[in-house]
This record gives C-alpha cells, sequence and structure tokens, in this order.
C-alpha cells in the first residue's frame, strides 16, 4: 500500500467563540443567526470587506488537490436529490479541483465549469478521504466543513492540520467546532492578527 504524501487539512471560518455558524440556518440565511443578515457577512467580513489584508490567506484556500465538505455546507437541500442543486458558488465554483460531498443520498457526479467535479460519498468520511487523496494524486486534501464535518475528521484522527480564521465576534450558540471532539494536541505553528480576524494554523497530534 502507497502512504499518502499529502496532508489533510482542515480549513474554516469561526467566531470567537467557536461557532461557524447560527441557529436556524436556511435557504435564505445559511448561516443563520449571525448577528446579521444570515448570510455570513460578520464572519466572512476578512475575506470579502478587507481582501488585501488577508490575501495569502484566502490564496492558500483553493490550492488542495481536491476537497471535502458536509452537505450543509454543500446546500440547503435534504433528503432525496429532487432538485438540481449546484452549491453556492455559481457555475464556476472556485475550487478548480475535484470537490467530494458528504451525503446519505446516492447522486451522479456534477461537472462545473473551471475544472471542478462535485463527486457525491454515502459510505462515509474514511471513504470520502481515500477518494480525495487519489483524486489529489499526492497533494493535499483540504476539509472544508462545515464544523460538523471537520470535528468527525479530528475526531477520528484523520486531520494533519487545522487553520483557524476567528473572528471578532460571538455568536452565542449554533453549530460549534471541537464539538464531541476527544481530547487533542495542538502544536501551533503560525499566528497572525488583522484588522477582521486572527489567522492560527495548528498541527494535529492524536
Amino acid at each position: 500500500m502507497t502512504t499518502p504524501t499529502g496532508r489533510v487539512i482542515c480549513d474554516i471560518t469561526i467566531s470567537a467563540d467557536g461557532y461557524s455558524a447560527g441557529l436556524h440556518q436556511t435557504e435564505e440565511r445559511p448561516f443563520g443567526d449571525d448577528g446579521g443578515d444570515g448570510s455570513g457577512a460578520g464572519l466572512h467580513a476578512w475575506m470579502f470587506d478587507t481582501p488585501d489584508e488577508n490575501r495569502a490567506e484566502i490564496d492558500r484556500l483553493n490550492t488542495a488537490g481536491a476537497f471535502i465538505m458536509g452537505r450543509n455546507m454543500f446546500g440547503p437541500v435534504r433528503g432525496a436529490w429532487d432538485r438540481q442543486w449546484n452549491g453556492w458558488w455559481g457555475g464556476d465554483p472556485p475550487f478548480h479541483a475535484p470537490v467530494f460531498v458528504l451525503t446519505h443520498h446516492t447522486r451522479e457526479p456534477q461537472p462545473m465549469d473551471g475544472g471542478t467535479t462535485y463527486h457525491f460519498v454515502t459510505d462515509g468520511i474514511v471513504s470520502a478521504l481515500d477518494r480525495a487523496r487519489t483524486a489529489a494524486g499526492g497533494g493535499d486534501v483540504t476539509v472544508l466543513g462545515g464544523a460538523t464535518t471537520i470535528n468527525q475528521y479530528l475526531a477520528a484522527g484523520l486531520v494533519d492540520e487545522l487553520r483557524l480564521h476567528i473572528a471578532p465576534l460571538i455568536l452565542g450558540a449554533g453549530t460549534r467546532l471541537f464539538e464531541g471532539v476527544p481530547p487533542l494536541g495542538l502544536e501551533q505553528l503560525t499566528s497572525r492578527a488583522a484588522s477582521r480576524v486572527t489567522h492560527v494554523t495548528y498541527r494535529v497530534s492524536t
């Protein structure tokens, strides 16, 4: 068996109290009760309001050879795929690589413009990671979220590196990073403060 050479990286924006989204998420308010209009504008202000200040972190978001995300991050459709939802990112998503979406309902792969193809994985997080590693061809695999999906990978001991973008706001409730995750060792690799965010990167050890 060939040993994987790429890292498994989790990359996520959270509030200062650890939430990646608020309560009551809907299609109209994908980030729920986020202190604003539900669009995540406060959480992700560092990306959209001050992109030049955070160019290095933005540029490395989409440099992996393959990506994994949960179905809740992919979109609001629940149950069987009764509508052709193709993600929040339009016809040319920013990934430009294979994206493996965790779901309980089968669906054929969905090619998009720009090199992104969504693959729908029904047999769990390990299978999704195996497929993503194969697709990455020795490159990194990034688990983009949401927090529930990242928590599963952390709990299973499958993460090498954790990149947090900590926004200076308190949500109070919602979907929380590290919920249900057992004790882990974290070695801080980098930390950088900007006006709308603090970027922290950890190496994860079990």
